[in-house]
């Protein structure tokens, strides 16, 4: 399972009602920030969440309106002792751009009191663990190094309980390393290996974000059967055009993405001040019914082959 907060929803511009892109990520004891925009600080704060282990932030690419938070918030780590090291994730271009907003803005030269690394990312797999990864895909937006990021719980294997109690396994150790895929001898002496407790393998929960994005047809393989995409719906249909000059989509091409990718939930954000919410929602839902808009502080936890569940402040 993952859990999504949704901390700035508005597109180039904060509105009275929605912050600039930042969302945080929440799976078992990791928390990533994925795009901070101007003010996303004090959405942390108004979110409850706090800023203690928030210290993986991922950069879908290197445009203002998606990084310009990281100086308040580099700036506000390095007072509060709230993280020994801070990762950034991001394209080359953005690193660029952010190195020179952190250590030639924010520092000017001093050496931080915390560890930041600046981390290149290139499509694939980021990092992981023995139960879920993080990935990131290419995506066209304007100029180069643009990426989505997938975070998937990688498929388990069910302990078969009634099959465990036929072989006279006792709770505890024996059961615990078979889990692990480890052969045990009982105490009677017979071997039990993994696969005869062991069912099927499921596969576990995935998310994926786009960041803003000009094109979908490059991204079905990427998203597919995601269990809730989180993708950009910058403009409506009647401003195509403008949508293309601009490096954005449609909430029309946000649904049918969805519809192609056979995802789960599709939440949409990136919502511009040129239009009402209720009007993004009703296009995205020619294509893809049950679409959600995302608002700030939007919390929801997202399984496998589930509706999306709201979280409740």
């Amino acid at each position: 399972m993952f859990e999504i907060v949704f901390l700035g929803t508005s597109a180039s511009a904060p509105s009275i009602h929605r912050g600039l892109s930042a969302q945080v990520v929440i799976y078992q004891g990791y928390r990533f920030l994925v795009d901070c925009g101007e003010g996303t600080q004090r959405q942390i704060l108004r979110s409850g969440l706090g800023f203690r282990r928030l210290d993986k932030i991922l950069l879908t690419h290197g445009h203002l309106d998606h990084i310009l938070g990281l100086a308040g918030l580099i700036s506000t780590y390095t007072r509060w002792d709230a993280a020994e090291r801070i990762e950034i994730w991001g394209g080359r271009r953005t690193l660029d751009r952010v190195h020179d907003l952190i250590f030639g803005v924010v520092l000017r030269g001093a050496r931080p009191p915390v560890e930041i690394e600046l981390y290149d990312i290139k499509p694939g797999v980021l990092m992981e663990d023995e139960t879920f990864q993080l990935s990131a895909f290419p995506v066209e937006h304007r100029g180069p190094d643009c990426y989505g990021f997938c975070f998937e719980e990688k498929a388990r294997r069910p302990f078969l309980n009634d099959r465990a109690e036929e072989l006279g396994i006792p709770h505890g150790p024996e059961r615990r390393a078979l889990v692990a895929g480890e052969t045990i001898r009982l105490a009677n002496g017979r071997i039990v290996h993994p696969d005869e407790v062991l069912g099927d393998p499921v596969p576990g929960s995935k998310l994926c974000l786009t960041g803003d994005i000009a094109r979908t047809d490059n991204l079905i393989d990427a998203v597919r059967h995601a269990d809730a995409l989180v993708c950009e719906a910058t403009y409506l249909d009647y401003e195509v055009e403008l949508a293309r000059r601009f490096g954005h989509i449609t909430a029309r091409e946000a649904g049918e993405l969805a519809r192609r990718a056979e995802v789960q939930n599709l939440v949409l954000t990136h919502i511009s001040r040129r239009y009402r919410e209720r009007e993004v929602l009703e296009e995205a839902e020619q294509t893809f019914p049950g679409a959600i808009v995302a608002r700030d502080f939007d919390h929801f936890r997202i399984r496998r082959q589930r509706p999306l569940e709201r979280v409740r402040p």
